[in-house]
């Protein structure tokens, strides 16, 4: 287990799931592991992307629809579209607050992210991934969000 899963799997348990104006919210912290600096001393800018995916598989799990709960569905969930704004840059041991929000979810899930510092609450980045329903039994992109995530999100 790589550094940024074994913090991340730690503080999953107290990870602050929330809704706000009834879209959930998870916060996840993460600590930069040396291993994900490049050699301009700050986050080679690819780690983001591992950063978010940590952070939505907490947001996803927060209402019980992870991605193995997704595939027991009957569906995969592939992101198809991400965008990164890049404010500021990411340091060796520095410690990090992903807000993700859920925010789209009748036709495809859409996640927003917001990268703070943790100590100053700086803005460093902001950040949105979309993911569209795929059948696993006909491989066919789903329009509408199947009923089971409505069901979880209901709970």
């Amino acid at each position: 287990m790589s550094k940024i899963e074994k913090s991340s799997a730690q503080k999953a348990s107290s990870a602050n799931k929330t809704m706000t104006n009834n879209k959930p919210v998870s916060i996840t912290q993460i600590k930069i592991p040396f291993h994900d600096i490049d050699s301009m001393n700050v986050v080679w800018h690819g780690r983001y992307v591992k950063y978010l995916e940590v952070a939505r598989c907490e947001l996803l799990e927060s209402f019980n629809y992870g991605y193995k709960a997704m595939q027991d569905s009957g569906y995969v969930w592939p992101i198809i579209d991400m965008h990164i704004r890049y404010a500021s840059p990411l340091t060796l041991d520095q410690e990090i607050s992903i807000q993700s929000t859920l925010v789209e979810w009748e036709h495809r899930l859409k996640i927003r992210y917001l990268i703070t510092d943790t100590q100053s609450g700086k803005r460093l980045s902001k950040a949105s991934t979309t993911q569209v329903a795929v059948s696993i039994a006909t491989q066919e992109m789903q329009f509408e969000s199947p009923p089971i995530l409505l069901e979880k999100l209901a709970q």
